[in-house]
């Protein structure tokens, strides 16, 4: 069986989301919530929150299943929109800041 939970829109690059990510792809649910939870990362609490919501699909398609033995089967991190701003800079010029987004997708299956 295998469950899925999407986050997008979320604030913080894909590319820095990535490096949380590559950390709990292949581990089992436990393993992988202790490794989010000790993590020095800002988005690593993002990413928790959609693990425990890829567990509670899991746990309401089937209430028989064992969530201690899934495994974080796919986990990716994409591109979302940007927010363009504006800082001034000298002789009346201006720079563009951007503020990125992603969209981050999990998957859970069962261990086979």
């Amino acid at each position: 069986m295998e469950a899925i939970a999407r986050v997008k829109n979320l604030r913080g690059s894909a590319r820095k989301a990535r490096l949380v990510l590559d950390l709990i792809r292949g581990k089992k649910v436990p393993e992988a919530q202790n490794i989010l939870l000790f993590s020095k990362k800002r988005v690593a609490e993002n990413i928790a929150k959609v693990l425990n919501s890829a567990v509670a699909n899991a746990q309401q398609k089937d209430n028989k299943v064992d969530t201690d033995d899934m495994v974080v089967s796919k986990v990716f991190a994409d591109d979302g929109p940007i927010m363009r701003r504006h800082r001034p800079r000298a002789h009346g010029r201006a720079t563009i800041i951007r503020r990125r987004t992603c969209h981050i997708t999990l998957e859970l299956s069962e261990k086979e």
